[in-house]
């Protein structure tokens, strides 16, 4: 028994020095939490039937413009991904993920494009409320819908669906604020959402004050100003499971568009927005597969449009209401480790614009078709093409243009990444 004591006091001399602390005391060994680290790259090579000068004007009526193309708002530049005619490095994806302790994971995704680094997510996750109970807090995509908290280079086609970016812009609903989430003990996934954020939505949700300070456009709102909740199920019949769910989110709006060289403008007000989605993705064998994925979104606007001179002085301030809505559809057909291809339909389904109490009227048949077929020599290296027709956009002159875009894209990674969810 002595020996065995004098071993143990020797390893622990040995580990922590000559006062061996008792065990409550001693250091948390970090090593062995040494987080995974991945590097994301994301290139493309674009074929724009329109001129790079003239895609950053086009709009789809009444709901968004700048979609294309890089736009300018103040002193803020944005490149959307794809962004030029030719070769685009759309960014570098930065990914460290580790336990801290027993009690805590942590996740950082960085953004490193040739306009600079942002911080594209950085989230802690703790499980250990028990009872089914997940906690977040940080930076983070929000799980509303199904696409949004997926990852740009985990989607299954090179750019977003319309309605998703028409809506939330091309990064929807990621913010800082607090999630908490609860997994039902059902034999069937069934789980339940809350989050509260701070609100600052480039395209919906915001609350900075427009204008001077002492004298705004628009006053902003402190603290958190937006709420999403969520309920998803998904169930496995065989070799097909099903997946869908109801979000709901809601909060101010500011968005400001006062420094625009063409028509300044900025609206105020109130957001809802509401979705659905579903989810079937049928396994034919180990490797091959059928997806069907498809996502309605619609929301509602309901505030004040500013209508600006080149001085920033208001020259009108009529109510505003927006009453929209769209889907997207798509169908993925995995053939092998190698070989995936897929269709995708997005359409704005509705498009009710009510100013100072009388319609606007807006064209119909915003609609938008892809294809694409992709390569992959692992895991780590897939090569896409896409091919899409969009009619959805209109120039200054409020007349359709029809958009043939061809993209070559390659998304290679190195390192340890998570996998992503369903």
């Amino acid at each position: 028994m002595k020996k065995i004591l004098l071993s143990s006091a020797l390893c622990a001399t040995l580990v922590y020095g000559a006062d061996v602390l008792p065990v409550e005391k001693r250091t948390f060994d970090q090593s062995k939490f040494i987080p995974d680290i991945s590097l994301v790259m994301d290139a493309s090579y674009v074929d724009r039937s329109v001129k790079d000068a003239e895609v950053g004007h086009l709009e789809v009526p009444g709901v968004v413009h700048g979609l294309l193309g890089s736009h300018s708002h103040g002193d803020d530049n944005h490149a959307t991904y794809n962004a030029e005619n030719g070769f685009n490095l759309n960014y570098a994806e930065l990914v460290l993920s580790s336990s801290v302790d027993p009690f805590f994971t942590m996740d950082g995704i960085f953004h490193f494009s040739e306009n600079g680094v942002e911080i594209e997510e950085l989230f802690f996750t703790s499980n250990a409320l028990g009872h089914g109970t997940k906690l977040k807090g940080g930076k983070f995509n929000s799980n509303f819908g199904y696409l949004n908290e997926h990852h740009h280079h985990s989607w299954d086609f090179a750019d977003m669906p319309l309605v998703y970016e028409s809506f939330l812009g091309m990064h929807g609903i990621n913010e800082v604020g607090a999630q908490i989430q609860w997994t039902a003990p059902t034999p069937f996934y069934l789980m339940a959402g809350f989050e509260i954020l701070q609100g600052e939505n480039e395209q919906m949700f915001g609350k900075e004050t427009i204008g001077d300070v002492e004298n705004p456009i628009a006053e902003g709102e402190d603290g958190p100003a937006l709420y999403v909740g969520y309920i998803k199920a998904s169930h496995d019949i065989g070799d097909t499971t099903i997946l869908g769910g109801i979000s709901y989110a809601q909060g101010t709006s500011r968005i400001d568009h006062s420094a625009d060289a063409e028509n300044p403008h900025a609206f105020s007000g109130d957001a809802k927005l509401y979705g659905a989605d579903f989810v079937l993705l049928h396994s034919l064998d180990s490797y091959s597969s059928i997806k069907w994925q498809s996502e309605y979104l619609e929301r509602e606007l309901d505030g004040t449009q500013f209508a600006l001179d080149v001085d920033g002085n208001v020259t009108g301030s009529p109510s505003m209401l927006k009453k929209q809505s769209g889907l997207y559809s798509q169908l993925i057909y995995t053939h092998d480790k190698n070989w995936k291809m897929g269709l995708r339909y997005d359409t704005i389904l509705k498009n009710d614009v009510t100013k100072a109490g009388f319609d606007v009227e807006q064209p119909d048949g915003l609609d938008k078709y892809t294809a694409m077929v992709e390569y992959h020599t692992s895991e780590f290296a897939r090569f896409r093409l896409q091919y899409s027709q969009d009619y959805a956009m209109f120039n200054e002159d409020g007349q359709r243009e029809k958009i043939n875009t061809i993209i070559l894209q390659a998304n290679i990674s190195i390192g340890a990444h998570g996998a992503h969810s369903f």
